[in-house]
């Protein structure tokens, strides 16, 4: 049997199935690439790549702010960055700074670095050479609610990954309801 080592020290068996939302669905993307074969299914939720030209001066605009940000240990201002990227305005990130998990997302402020510049290639686009490569079965999912852009991903991703199928989850946002994702992760994964 084959195993795939996590990121504690212990051994899984594989064949693993994986299952990745926002950023965490383009670091299942570059996941499934380095297991390969070992990986007997993946699904991506709202994968956040996106390819409109427009587009890109703000995600060059965050991607400085944060690189600034943690080189000077400024893991609020990290935070900030995002939030601003995603559209709060100022007065309510300004708000959010006093909330009680705030401390909770400083702590975690680096892991914007492994998922904005490492996993979505520093530019944000859609990564079609690892996509291209993955021949797990796949379920792209996006939220019909959600951004547009979240769709013309999907669509751009299940085109390009040989084993893809896309479908959109009917009225869910980016903060997709629990209730209605899992059937379908159950029903893909083939598990009772």
């Amino acid at each position: 049997m084959t195993t795939v080592d996590s990121a504690d020290g212990t051994t899984i068996g594989a064949p693993v199935c994986l299952y990745g939302h926002s950023s965490g669905a383009c670091l299942a993307l570059e996941a499934t690439a380095l297991l390969g074969d070992r990986v007997a299914g993946l699904v991506m939720y709202d994968a956040p790549y996106n390819d409109d030209p427009a587009a890109q001066p703000r995600w060059d605009v965050y991607l400085a702010a944060l690189r600034d940000a943690l080189a000077n240990d400024r893991r609020g201002d990290a935070v900030a960055a995002f939030m601003t990227l995603v559209g709060m305005p100022p007065e309510q990130i300004d708000g959010v700074r006093h909330a009680p998990f705030w401390p909770i997302a400083e702590s975690i402020a680096p892991t914007l670095a492994y998922d904005h510049i490492g996993a979505m290639n520093g530019d944000g686009t859609v990564q079609i050479d690892h996509a291209a490569d993955i021949r797990a079965p796949t379920l792209v999912l996006y939220g019909e609610a959600s951004q547009p852009f979240m769709a013309d991903t999907a669509q751009t991703l299940a085109k390009t990954m040989p084993s893809a199928r896309l479908r959109g989850l009917d009225g869910q946002t980016h903060d997709v309801d629990p209730a209605a994702l899992a059937p379908v992760l159950i029903e893909f994964f083939g598990r009772d």
